[in-house]
């Protein structure tokens, strides 16, 4: 009997960052693969992103949703409830002999509770990173502690998977798989893009994504339309935004972009531009802005500068081509005026990703393999214990 595995996705990011490991796990002849998606993938505000596994030739095995119209921190507590309740059903009906998960939003750590509570063994991606601006920077670390298997981007988050108590033997450093992405993935030429986009790429541009920073009260609004007010005063640049994730206070940020994208001709916005489109885009642009991961974890493979505003990244690895700045007007100016100059320019095209070196998705596929094929899963972990100076 062939093994169930179990693949979540929530986002269009998250689902970009685990489509090869989809891929090599279906060409595993002892597996049976079935996704399952869930958030923004199914809400029509956020671009109804689950076409996109569809376009890709993946069957999703099950459509669950849980997000409510609210993006208040209160409705997304209800967004958890709701998720812990509807997966509940479905681990009872599909009983995986695996869970892979993928990161630190609100919605993993509900699906994660529920796959411990009904003693599903969990793979997770991306632990022992640090986000202090975000209420990521939690769930990450307790979803590490509900997970066996733990795949990290680099040695030093893996270092500190196991300070949170788990097992050497279990936690892999595999490196980064938008590397891997970029690396293996047919980007589009620039009159494609263009055709794509239905814009004209004929000016230098940015590709900016600004999330909300779920750890501070009511910051967004302010944040969100010093930015704005920067880009405008840049009439030599256009600007190609990607809306923000559903996480408290995402639709305001993206209702401020909405509206200056009427007002100003520089400014073109899109709910999701999917992972080829998005790659594509870096690839041709100036400049990276924003707070998304993005910027740090594969812009520095463009070697392309990238702006880092405020303290939702705050304690990731970084490329020597990111620049920090403070979510304020002047902070932004000076830091965007950086790394449009020549020295910014020259020295990003000679970084280094600390991410790895792209070949992150079969060395995840050959641990699964390793543990699910052979049995070797043991849920009764012991807590592996550090030396403390």
């Amino acid at each position: 009997m062939k093994k169930i595995i179990s693949i979540l996705t929530a986002t269009r990011a998250e689902y970009g960052l685990l489509k090869p490991i989809i891929a090599k796990l279906n060409a595993v002849e002892e597996f049976d693969v079935r996704i399952v998606a869930t958030g923004a993938h199914l809400s029509p505000e956020f671009g109804l992103t689950y076409k996109e596994i569809e376009k890709d030739g993946f069957v999703i095995d099950e459509k669950i949703e849980i997000l409510l119209s609210s993006d208040t921190p209160s409705s997304i507590s209800k967004s958890m409830g709701l998720a812990m309740i509807s997966f509940a059903d479905y681990f009872e009906k599909l009983n995986p002999d695996l869970l892979i998960v993928l990161g630190d939003r609100y919605e993993t750590l509900a699906v994660a509770t529920t796959a411990m509570n009904q003693r599903i063994p969990i793979a997770h991606l991306y632990g022992g990173e640090t986000t202090e601006g975000a209420i990521d920077e939690s769930i990450r670390h307790a979803i590490t502690k509900l997970s066996y298997l733990h795949f990290t981007s680099t040695n030093e988050y893996r270092n500190r998977v196991i300070q949170l108590g788990e097992h050497p033997e279990r936690v892999y450093n595999v490196g980064g798989i938008g590397i891997e992405n970029i690396l293996n993935e047919k980007l589009l030429q620039k009159e494609e893009l263009e055709n794509e986009l239905n814009i004209s790429l004929s000016k230098p541009y940015a590709v900016v994504t600004f999330h909300p920073v779920t750890l501070e009260n009511n910051s967004s609004e302010k944040q969100i339309e010093s930015l704005l007010e920067v880009c405008k005063e840049y009439k030599n640049l256009d600007f190609i935004f990607t809306k923000a994730n559903a996480d408290a206070e995402g639709r305001i940020i993206n209702q401020f972009i909405d509206n200056y994208a009427k007002e100003n001709d520089n400014i073109f916005v899109f709910t999701s531009l999917g992972m080829r489109r998005y790659l594509s885009a870096l690839k041709y642009s100036s400049v990276v802005i924003g707070n998304s991961s993005s910027g740090l974890l594969e812009a520095p493979s463009f070697g392309i500068p990238t702006v880092n505003i405020g303290d939702r990244q705050k304690g990731r690895l970084q490329a020597s081509s990111v620049i920090n700045c403070d979510p304020t007007q002047a902070s932004m100016r000076r830091a965007l005026d950086l790394a449009l100059s020549e020295e910014i320019v020259r020295k990003a095209k000679k970084t280094v990703n600390p991410y790895g070196n792209g070949d992150t998705s079969s060395k995840v596929v050959e641990v699964i393999k390793e543990y699910v094929i052979k049995n070797k899963i043991d849920l009764k972990k012991k807590f592996y214990d550090c030396e403390v100076e």
